[in-house]
């Protein structure tokens, strides 16, 4: 049973001493229209995060804010996913299906997105890089919006509103750290400013820059991971790096074991198995967060041109810095590759002590195995810079509204690793002696500086945009006016992300390819129709049409009605179709180069047992879009003005689902598609080739509900609850190609897929005092691969107190994970779900706020 509706509504029964008040609750429903409409609650289910709101979460990030949401669900990562592609980086994944599902807009209009790709193929915005200072408010949009949008609306639109108009200024700072000894602190600083208000002085400039600053977290700082020894947990084994098979015969003995590298038990690691081997703890090697630096400016000017018409320019830009531990020192084998930009393949180099090298007391070759320690972990450093330009005209005209824009944003990467391998110094060494392979102590400077190599990786996305929409409405109805809106649309986007030039001349070991080069024109006119029909009955008809450069033509319509069945009830509908563009990594020049774990029954030595190869994966011009349709239901309850009862219920149902053969289907098929498959001359799978494809569906379906409840006495204040809580119905796809739909709610079959997810909160205001308490909740879900064993349901309560010591100054004390909450173990992640909590424990920060 889920209990946080229970202790929700419990909560908002227990205050019967309370006097409902008689203001009236603010409910904006701007987003997913272009028409304007004066019903507080529209026909699709839009949360409004408001700047009050956005102060006592004790959020520091839009990324902090957004990710909290029930809606957010599976398939959502931020910069904990530190072996990432798109590192430091954060997007959102309304509904589990994916950040490329859900569109995130600023004042309404598309930005640029991240320079390179989530998981080889997700184009998404980085919400790292978008002003919090800026924010007056975050509107989520939970249904399918393609209708008004276009592509990536899928599962839902956010657009983060800032301020257009503010007079004065206000600075606040905020200092941090967690109280469980991990040594990770963080501080920021935010100042904004404007003067001038449109309508009065004919012109308004608003300004804003923040900063933050955030140390590094490893998971050797966090003392339950420290030494990586998960025995006593749920299927948990020594999570300790192997990197020597050799010992395996229980009579064997090793000897001469030298640095972080130990004998221990076979068993240990991987249980079933006998002897001993050569292993390290990988906790010093692994960041779990990774240290930030970031800075935010935005800015905005609006004159009036005349009494009807108004000129305005937005600017975004940020610049943003992630450090992190990329991983332990490189492991050289038999299995070592290079890449050959020749063939677009990999080349196996031999690892081999020739006889004569020191560490080669025999008279044959050597084979060997040797993780380079001295030379150091590699390091990776991602700085992106990010910025939007906008400028536009908008206005009144023989009664229609209009606004005419045109844009600019790119988001620019410069990705740097330290401590690769120089493949060409590497031979060298194997071949002259000159480095110690067995006593890495004697090896001087020098010889480690010959053979460490760093790479540098450019990536820019950049977007182009011309849009014109009108609205008006026409005439007058016998229930109300008939609102027309209409406009059009055109964009650019490109995408350029380079790899190394180490990489691609064969230089670095073992290297990771990410090559994206494409780019693509896009047009749209779109159309929208609001008609009252009766009273307390209006039905809103809407119709966008796209064309792409790449792979034609998309037209998604949408239907959506709300009745008013009384002043206390409404009831509300739609009913869409949408589609999500083949995204330029899916379907225009790219190449990939990732690692992935395979069973191969055909595997001459380890025939039972998973081991890692190389995959290649390669874009498909031929793609189509992914269609999706879309089902709205739902109905809100407001039995007095000052409490609102919220249920909705969602369906998605997706075709020609974009994705890549599964590496168990291709060595399955291999008698038929033997091209898929590379081995070596021992038989064993050295890469796997895969190319982009439309092929699955995916269904999925849940119910929101939404409380608020407000109370007002004169004596004890104001006191205010909230509740959003999300319950996945169903999550399906198939486990398979060609296998039907399993229904994956409540596992991480497809992703992390938890079926309950909510956030509480009380907040009380009583003079110059304010508190607020939130209940953060992910429920349980199970393993898929043992489905009788799960990851524990986690609850963290987070509190912010307020004292407004004068009008102009106000101090906040701030809490996060009061109870200190262990993030539960996931044996899956070797430690803890990334996509679904947080490692640090208690975190408790100051915040000063002055406004002049």
């Amino acid at each position: 049973m889920f209990k946080p509706l229970a202790i929700s509504l419990a909560i908002a029964a227990a205050f019967p001493a309370f006097a409902h008040a008689e203001e009236e609750m603010v409910r904006v429903n701007v987003t997913g229209s272009n028409i304007r409409v004066s019903e507080k609650e529209g026909a699709s289910a839009v949360q409004v995060i408001t700047a009050k709101e956005l102060k006592a979460s004790g959020k520091t990030s839009v990324s902090d804010v957004l990710r909290a949401i029930s809606a957010n669900s599976g398939n959502s990562y931020n910069e904990q996913y530190t072996g990432s592609f798109s590192a430091g980086t954060s997007g959102l994944s309304l509904r589990g299906i994916g950040q490329k599902n859900t569109l995130i807009l600023v004042n309404g209009k598309r930005v640029a997105s991240y320079a390179t790709a989530q998981n080889l193929q997700e184009t998404f915005v980085d919400l790292n890089s978008l002003p919090m200072a800026a924010v007056q408010r975050i509107e989520v949009l939970k249904d399918g919006a393609s209708s008004v949008y276009g592509s990536d609306a899928v599962a839902g639109v956010v657009n983060i509103i800032l301020y257009k108009e503010f007079t004065g200024t206000d600075i606040t700072a905020q200092w941090g750290g967690s109280t469980e000894g991990t040594g990770q602190h963080e501080k920021s600083a935010a100042l904004q400013t404007g003067f001038g208000k449109l309508e009065e002085d004919g012109y308004s400039l608003v300004f804003s820059i923040d900063a933050q600053q955030r140390d590094k977290l490893q998971q050797s700082d966090v003392a339950w991971m420290r030494d990586a020894d998960f025995r006593q947990q749920q299927r948990g084994s020594l999570g300790w790096a192997i990197t020597n098979y050799a010992g395996t015969d229980p009579t064997r003995t090793l000897g001469g074991v030298r640095g972080p590298l130990q004998l221990v038990n076979y068993g240990d690691i991987t249980p079933g198995k006998t002897g001993q081997v050569l292993a390290y703890n990988p906790s010093p090697y692994k960041t779990l967060i990774p240290g930030i630096q970031r800075v935010h400016t935005a800015a905005r000017a609006t004159v009036k041109l005349n009494a009807d018409t108004e000129a305005y320019v937005d600017l975004l830009h940020s610049y943003s810095r992630a450090d992190q531990t990329f991983s332990a020192p490189l492991t050289v084998n038999n299995a070592t590759r290079v890449w050959n930009n020749a063939t677009q393949a990999l080349d196996t180099i031999p690892v081999v002590l020739p006889v004569g090298h020191p560490n080669n007391p025999g008279a044959t070759p050597l084979p060997f195995t040797a993780t380079l320690f001295d030379l150091g972990p590699r390091l990776k450093q991602d700085k992106v810079t990010f910025y939007r330009a906008l400028a536009g005209v908008k206005g009144t005209l023989a009664g229609w509204d209009w606004d005419a824009a045109v844009g600019h944003s790119s988001s620019k990467l410069e990705e740097t690793v330290q401590n690769f391998v120089n493949r060409y110094e590497f031979q060298k060494v194997l071949a002259d002696g000159s480095y110690n392979f067995f006593d890495q102590s004697q090896n001087s400077e020098a010889v480690r500086n010959r053979l460490r190599l760093s790479t540098l990786r450019p990536a820019e996305s950049t977007l182009d945009t011309v849009d014109f929409s009108a609205a008006k409405d026409l005439w007058q109805l016998p229930a109300g006016p008939l609102g027309f809106a209409a406009g059009a649309q055109w964009r650019r986007e490109k995408m350029d992300s380079q790899t190394s030039t180490a990489v691609l001349s064969g230089t670095e070991l073992r290297p990771a390819i990410n090559i994206i080069n494409g780019s693509r024109n896009v047009s749209a006119l779109f159309a929208e129709f609001n008609v009252p029909v009766v009273k307390d009955v209006s039905v809103n008809l809407a119709g966008r049409a796209d064309h792409y450069s790449d792979f034609g033509n998309a037209f998604s319509p949408k239907a959506s009605a709300r009745y008013q069945a009384a002043p206390w009830l409404l009831l509300r509908g739609t009913v869409s179709r949408g589609f999500r563009a083949p995204s330029l990594p899916e379907i225009t020049q790219s190449t990939a180069v990732s690692y992935v774990s395979v069973l191969d029954p055909r595997d001459p030595i380890t025939p039972t047992q998973t081991r890692g190869v190389t995959a290649i994966t390669i874009a498909n011009t031929a793609l189509r879009p992914e269609r999706s349709n879309n089902l709205n239901l739902g109905v809100v309850v407001s039995p007095t003005s000052s409490s609102s009862i919220g249920l909705d219920y969602y369906r998605i149902k997706q075709d020609g689902v974009i994705g890549t053969e599964s590496a168990t289907t291709t060595i399955a098929n291999e008698a038929t598609a033997p091209q898929k498959i590379t081995r070596d001359a021992d038989g064993r799978i050295t890469t796997l080739y895969r190319q982009y494809r439309n092929q699955g569906q995916r269904e999925v379906s849940g119910i929101d509900l939404d409380l608020r409840q407000r109370f007002v006495d004169k004596d004890w204040g104001k006191l205010t609850l909230a509740g959003q809580l999300s319950r996945v119905l169903r999550f399906a796809e198939p486990l398979s190609d060609g296998a039907p739909l399993t229904d994956g709610a409540g596992t991480n079959y497809f992703g992390s897929i938890p079926k309950w997810r909510g956030v509480t909160s009380a907040t009380w205001e009583q003079g110059k005092w304010s508190s607020t308490l939130t209940w953060n909740y992910v429920g349980s879900y199970a393993q898929n691969t043992h489905l009788d064993e799960s990851v524990a349901a986690f609850s963290t309560f987070d509190v912010t107190t307020s004292w407004q010591v004068t009008p102009a100054a106000n101090v906040t004390f701030i809490v996060q994970n009061l109870a200190n909450k262990r993030a539960p173990w996931d044996y899956s992640a070797s430690g803890f779900d990334y996509t679904q909590a947080d490692p640090r424990g208690r975190f408790a920060s100051l915040k000063l706020n002055y406004k002049f």
